[in-house]
């Protein structure tokens, strides 16, 4: 055995599950880290805690005074809580946070210092913007950048250092962040469904977008995690075989929690409480050392934000418990993959679901504005939500154990199903007096009846609805959330006002009234987005064929997925929402094929080395042990050796044939990647490492991993996956 697989193993026998003791209640350690609104009215002057509030919920403008003062509290709560620095916590498009800490420490003269933090400070710094992935927006030399303050989503304390969310721009005012254009997006479909909710209820002045992210993950003892060079640079296995036994028998789906991973969880829950992050579920997924982590509903620039924290925050307390989490969408070949299920609804001012059914044909009609809207939206932008939960791992994970496909569909359940076709085939013309009244009484007043759990789950379905919400079930466990969020909004907010728009001139043109006009161009949606409803098993050929039939995408890979992100319906929507300008959304589309390109690129180096460096030389040394025994039996039987040396032959010849086969693919994929890297459109880029480099992978790992199972288990050089997958 490996000196390092050796010691990795022993390492996990010695392990021991900390002992789980919470001596306060999880309420009471809520938000004690966070600089809420409950810490706001401690701190801050009336003036100053009505100025942040109007900015929190109308989105007014903090003027310089105001800044100072909230600066002041800020500095003084943090330094009540043993805080020694500041920084701007922010999401840059690398797919990580970002951060860099200043000293409160000031010195003033004859030796002498304070702590100093001011309005200033606050609202705005200055990070270098060339060394991020900016698309060509900035060149190395035009370095600057900033971090403007973000106060609808409150500053936190992680560690000794005082984290305050922001947004990242360029010098010119590009967005080069995740958190800008949604911010964007939010403001515009919160006016969009406003002037839509309206008809329905004049009371209504502002509609929030909610998420509720469910993030999976695996558990891998860190010592046999950092003794695989794949795991730690790419973080999945690029080779190994199968373990005997994996999820076939469903055993850990739900299961026990092992004691170590409860005594992270317990640790990690406790992390997030201090930080204001509402986790609520936790429980083992259908992989084993899977598992699933998930909050209570909340607004979604703050849900985005607390993900992006959860994450770094998991990494940090994996280490304290000797793990390493692995957020890659499918770090085990053959094995269920990890996704981060977004599940996104839309909510009033006077506390209304607007996708939860009602219990008036009021109520029921404004839950089918809504509820259509959503599926005609998805099905006019299906390519761009695809483009929206597009990544190189995810590539991986789509339409495999569990995971919905690469197809976007929506499914919504047969008593759905059935409401919908009642209302398309009311009538073939416009809606009458008489007809209206039925409508209400035949179609719309069954909604009543309606549970909140009124639809089956389909686990294969992309974008499913769930009772009061739409789950977008496709979005990767890597992803930052503001990605699918900003397009799901962006186009949600498009469709409303175009709804709007289309409502009124019936209203005004056709002399329709309010109801008939609504009636009538849902029902022409229902049947315009037909395509996009599937109730079935979304795996299979026969999905992928009748999908074509429909006309709907079927973008497998992320290079051709990522197209519909630059496509003149795509510029043109976030253009006209001022949510992205062209060259954001062009810039965008630049850095993620450029990040296809070099994870594919990393990966490629890293299994070569591993091969060659690895598996190979291992493969020999124990050829080598086969052919001395070959000898020692030649020289004991003579010619007979044949007879009773068959078996060691057959390996040696077996082990030679995976041998050769594994150096020519290797040096034909290098000889490939030298070829591809001299390319220098990006897009062509992409695709020609997508469909010339990748392929060399799977023969690779094959002929890898069926020497896994030729040689000698004491000798071999990586972490198995028995080893890897079942917790000690």
């Amino acid at each position: 055995m490996s000196k390092i697989r050796f010691r990795a193993l022993a390492q996990v026998s010695e392990r021991k599950p900390l002992k789980i003791s919470e001596k306060k209640r999880r309420s009471s350690l809520f938000g004690e880290n966070v600089f809420n609104q409950d810490t706001m009215r401690q701190f801050l002057t009336k003036e100053a805690f009505i100025g942040v509030k109007s900015a929190m919920e109308h989105g007014s403008k903090i003027d310089r005074k105001i800044a100072d003062q909230v600066a002041s509290a800020m500095k003084e709560w943090a330094l009540s809580k043993n805080a020694t620095h500041y920084t701007h916590w922010f999401q840059p498009l690398t797919g990580a946070t970002a951060e860099k800490h200043d000293a409160f420490f000031e010195t003033i003269g004859d030796g002498k210092a304070i702590e100093k933090f001011g309005g200033g400070q606050l609202v705005q710094q200055e990070p270098d913007a060339s060394s991020f992935p900016n698309g060509g927006i900035r060149n190395t030399f035009e370095a600057r950048g900033y971090t403007a303050w973000d106060p609808t989503s409150p500053a936190f304390l992680l560690g000794t250092t005082l984290c305050i969310p922001t947004i990242f721009v360029s010098y010119t005012g590009e967005a080069l962040d995740y958190k800008t254009p949604l911010l964007r997006a939010l403001t515009a479909v919160d006016k969009a469904a406003t002037d839509v909710c309206k008809y329905f209820d004049k009371n209504i002045t502002k509609v929030t977008a909610s998420l509720g992210w469910e993030q999976e993950y695996f558990l891998i003892d860190k010592s046999l995690a950092n003794s695989r060079p794949d795991i730690a640079l790419t973080g999945r296995t690029l080779i190994g075989h199968s373990s005997a036994k994996g999820q076939q028998l469903d055993d850990h789906y739900f299961g026990t929690i092992p004691a170590r991973a409860l005594s992270y969880m317990s640790d990690l829950e406790k992390e997030c409480m201090l930080l204001g992050i509402p986790v609520k579920t936790r429980h083992n997924e259908v992989a084993p050392s899977q598992f699933e982590l998930a909050p209570i509903y909340e607004e979604s620039n703050l849900a985005v934000d607390h993900n992006s924290l959860l994450m770094d925050v998991m990494k940090k307390v994996a280490d304290r418990h000797n793990f390493k989490v692995l957020l890659h969408e499918k770090p085990f070949a053959g094995v269920n993959g990890s996704g981060k299920h977004n599940n996104w609804s839309l909510a009033t001012n006077t506390g209304e679901n607007l996708l939860s059914p009602g219990k008036t044909p009021m109520r029921n009609l404004q839950f089918l504005t809504f509820f259509i809207n959503t599926i005609k939206a998805v099905y006019k932008h299906e390519e761009l939500l695809r483009a929206s939960i597009a990544s190189a791992s995810n590539d991986h994970r789509l339409g495999a154990n569990e995971a919905p496909p690469a197809i976007i569909s929506v499914f919504i359940g047969e008593q759905l199903t059935n409401v919908l076709n009642n209302l398309e085939n009311v009538t073939k013309g416009k809606l009458t007096p008489e007809e209206r009244t039925d409508l209400k009484l035949n179609v719309v007043g069954k909604i009543p009846d309606v549970l909140l759990d009124n639809t089956d789950r389909n686990r294969t379905s992309p974008f499913a609805f769930t009772g009061n919400k739409f789950e977008f079930r496709a979005v990767g466990s890597t992803a930052n959330c503001a990605n699918p969020m900003t397009v799901l909004n962006a186009i949600i907010a498009e469709q409303l006002i175009d709804f709007k728009t289309e409502v009124d001139h019936l209203v005004k043109e056709e002399g329709l009234k309010k109801d008939s006009a609504i009636f009538n161009v849902l029902r022409e949606y229902i049947k315009e987005s037909r395509p996009v409803l599937f109730e079935g098993n979304g795996y299979g050929q026969e999905w992928e064929n009748e999908a074509k039939k429909r006309k709907l995408s079927n973008n497998k890979t992320t290079p051709q997925a990522l197209k519909a992100r630059v496509s003149k319906q795509s510029i043109a929507l976030f253009e006209k929402l001022d949510i992205m300008s062209k060259i954001e959304t062009e810039a965008r589309y630049e850095i993620e094929v450029e990040e296809y390109t070099l994870r594919i690129q990393i990966e490629s180096r890293v299994l070569g080395d591993m091969a060659r460096n690895h598996i190979v030389p291992t493969a020999i040394k124990y050829q080598n042990l086969l052919i001395e025994n070959v000898k020692g039996l030649k020289e004991i039987f003579g010619d007979e050796f044949k007879t009773h040396a068959k078996e060691q032959l057959n390996l040696i010849t077996q082990i030679s044939n995976h041998i050769e086969t594994i150096n020519s693919n290797i040096e034909g994929m290098i000889n490939m990647r030298k070829k591809v890297n001299k390319i220098t459109d990006s897009e062509n880029k992409a695709m020609e490492y997508c469909n010339k480099v990748i392929p060399f992978f799977d023969t690779i790992r094959y002929h890898c991993d069926k020497l896994e199972l030729l040689i000698d288990d004491e000798i071999w050089p990586l972490a198995k996956y028995r080893e890897l997958l079942f917790m000690k």
